[in-house]
């Protein structure tokens, strides 16, 4: 019987139809995965790429409008609790779907982007801070007022959380600054005023020159440490907004502490950013990461402590209302979409 050479048995054997056949499937399987993969690559790099340039005012404009929505949302149901005693209770419920409409209507038209979008944002942005001295004063006129803040801000009405829709109109504002996905990859020389969005004649001659300046950062994509830092005023006001209805709920489960625990880590992480290029590389994204997956947790967490609730999804709307805030956690995870954004971003020095 003659010997075969390992290279001939190997032959042979990958001729056998089933080998063939089995072999062949490999091969084409590899072929679709290496095309997904490069396909992945390919537009992560592409992303990557646009935002550094500051050529991402089409996806901003919609994750604008979508967050306007969920923290319009989560207001709505926390007005109604109020009985929306008063009328400027309403202001918020109807500006965050004009946010969502010119975010929407943005992403399809270049015009709406850079004038009612703007606009809308800047409203909802005056809205939030208007809502954060209402609420301020509704702790005030709590029994005992701020002589027993611990017991009327816990349960009084949440201090920061208009602060936080504030966030959307944020967003709405970069966007409008920022250039379209098609515009080209070069901007104009530095010192060249390029195409102006409307609504910067509206401000202050004090402040316009430092609006001129701050639109051509954002048009090329060299703001990463003003995003920075908002990310970590915003982790701040999640942290606080978290730890007193958690508080009141006397931590009944152990990852309610984590959002508490979390926030002031991507806080440092957000102002450390804007003072190191090196934290904004890495410790921010892990961080903001890590806000994000921790948001779409608590999201689902409370979504389960509505479905446990007597009745319910039988009485859907009332443990909804009455529950544990339903689109809260995502605002945490919208403080996490900002961090990844900012570190993606150049620096203006």
């Amino acid at each position: 019987m003659a010997v075969l050479s390992p290279r001939r048995l190997a032959t042979e054997v990958s001729q056998k139809p089933l080998v063939r056949d089995t072999l062949a499937g490999r091969r084409k399987r590899s072929g679709w995965l290496w095309l997904l993969e490069h396909t992945l690559a390919r537009d992560v790099r592409v992303v990557d790429q646009h935002i550094r340039e500051g050529r991402f005012q089409r996806g901003l404009a919609l994750i604008a409008g979508l967050s306007a929505v969920l923290g319009g949302l989560e207001v709505t149901l926390q007005h109604y609790r109020g009985s929306y005693s008063q009328r400027v209770m309403y202001s918020p419920v109807f500006l965050s779907p004009l946010v969502l409409l010119a975010g929407v209507w943005g992403f399809f038209s270049r015009r709406v982007a850079r004038t009612l979008l703007p606009i809308s944002s800047l409203l909802l942005l005056g809205d939030g801070a208007l809502g954060f001295i209402f609420h301020v004063r509704g702790i005030a006129r709590k029994p005992g007022g701020w002589r027993i803040p611990i017991f009327n801000v816990i349960m009084g009405p949440p201090i920061f959380a208009p602060l936080l829709l504030g966030i959307s109109g944020f967003l709405g504002v970069i966007a409008a600054m920022l250039r379209r996905e098609d515009d080209p990859p070069r901007v104009k020389a530095a010192g060249l005023p390029g195409q102006r969005p409307a609504w910067l004649g509206l401000l202050p001659r004090g402040i316009t020159r430092e609006g001129v300046i701050l639109e051509h950062h954002v048009r090329e994509g060299r703001f990463q440490k003003v995003l920075a830092a908002a990310t970590g005023v915003s982790a701040i006001l999640n942290g606080v907004e978290a730890l007193y209805p958690h508080y009141k709920n006397d931590f009944t489960y152990k990852v309610q502490w984590t959002p508490i625990l979390l926030a002031p880590i991507v806080a440092f992480a957000g102002f450390g950013a804007v003072a190191s290029k090196r934290i904004a590389r890495t410790l921010l994204p892990l961080t903001s990461a890590l806000a994000v997956l921790n948001g779409a947790i608590g999201a689902f967490y409370h979504l389960r402590g509505v479905v446990r609730r007597p009745g319910g999804l039988k009485h859907s709307f009332y443990n909804t209302v009455y529950g544990p805030p339903l689109f809260a956690p995502l605002l945490f995870a919208a403080t996490g979409f900002l961090g990844l954004l900012a570190s993606l971003l150049r620096r203006a020095d």
